[in-house]
């Protein structure tokens, strides 16, 4: 039963959210402002040189996909690439374009076939070219370039000298972190520092808070307020110190658009996993729900969220929270987050991991 209301953030500036082009790519100008004209039709405002635009549609080509330098994180970077044939490996063939290019988002077009989508948590899809086609792209890319990321972090000294060296709930997410990684639903992070030169790594650190993409995350409730959740980029597999691998989540500031947290004095903490947005929502509005899971992993019959929202934006932690409202029962709720995988509430860990051993499927359905 909801008992605590969650605030509503206004996740677009104003009405007309401005929009920009930036780079220049051989078979790709018709395309480009075919996106414009729908972005403008659809209340999006262009602007040549914006300071803080709400979106970019960046131009890149396979020799130098040039990145386009953001000043803030609130701005959502498509990237634009044109290449003459299908890729035969998706993933590994284009990522990497993905990441040099600094992008939320990567669209790549064949021309006389269609656009390729590929997202930073290793979503995948197909349009096919045909009649309203810019139409289409839009549709795929509004969901991205309107969401609001929920990545910075505020670290305050402040926990209990009892907690610094962890508790039994700290104990039961190193436990439930080596059962997945048994079951083999840690994929490998894919690894970005591999691709990236140091400086542009370091951007991407600032820009999404994490340090490399690591898939999956455990949380289990402390007290009322209170949880602990595993941090961004490090080994699900052997969590163990608090502040480094386990951080104590007490609250979010809508106001400063970040998770706050409390770490042990003299540690240099890592960021909380950039879903803390998504389990702070639901344990705040359900008492009842104790634990919760994410995989990249897949169950039949799961309710799934309408869009794909990237991960740590305050929309796809809304979308969730709405899905786990509509549960029969919350507290035993089984999430399907669209192009991405499953987050499952549960009364514990234990809980959670006997009702999915055995029934996920490890490919996440593409759409």
């Amino acid at each position: 039963m909801r008992t605590t209301s969650i605030p509503t953030r206004e996740v677009k500036q104003g009405t007309s959210p401005v929009f920009t082009l930036a780079g220049q790519a051989e078979g790709l100008d018709v395309l480009a402002q075919e996106l414009k004209a729908v972005f403008e039709r659809k209340g999006y405002v262009y602007e040549a040189e914006p300071e803080t635009p709400r979106m970019v549609l960046n131009l890149i080509t396979a020799a130098k996909p040039q990145p386009y330098r953001r000043r803030a994180q609130a701005t959502m970077v498509i990237s634009l690439l044109a290449l003459p044939v299908v890729p035969d490996n998706l993933i590994a063939e284009l990522y990497p374009y993905l990441v040099r290019a600094l992008s939320n988002m990567l669209v790549v077009y064949v021309p006389g076939v269609g656009a390729y989508f590929l997202t930073l948590e290793l979503g995948q899809y197909f349009e096919p070219e045909g009649p309203g086609f810019a139409e289409r792209l839009f549709e795929r890319i509004e969901p991205i370039a309107s969401s609001v990321l929920v990545v910075s972090n505020q670290f305050d000294p402040d926990l209990e000298p009892e907690l610094w060296g962890g508790d039994a709930i700290t104990q039961s997410i190193t436990a439930a972190g080596r059962k997945l990684a048994e079951w083999d639903l840690l994929p490998t992070a894919f690894p970005i520092e591999e691709i990236l030169p140091p400086e542009d790594f370091r951007h991407v650190k600032r820009l999404y808070g994490i340090g490399g993409l690591s898939y999956g995350n455990l949380s289990a409730r402390k007290d009322d307020k209170r949880f602990w959740m595993s941090a961004s980029g490090v080994n699900k597999a052997n969590l163990r110190e608090v502040g480094r691998d386990i951080l104590m989540v007490k609250d979010y500031d809508i106001a400063q658009n970040a998770m706050l947290l409390s770490v042990p004095p003299n540690v240099e903490p890592r960021r909380v996993s950039v879903d803390a947005i998504e389990h702070w929502m639901i344990y705040r509005e359900h008492p009842e729900v104790q634990a919760i899971i994410h995989v990249h992993a897949w169950m039949e019959g799961a309710p799934s969220t309408q869009f794909n929202y990237p991960c740590g934006t305050y929309e796809l932690a809304d979308a969730v929270a709405q899905k786990v409202r509509e549960a029969a029962d919350p507290a035993q709720a089984v999430v399907g987050l669209k192009n991405h995988g499953l987050t499952i509430t549960g009364r514990s860990l234990e809980d959670i991991l006997s009702r999915i051993e055995g029934r996920l499927l490890r490919r996440v359905p593409m759409s």
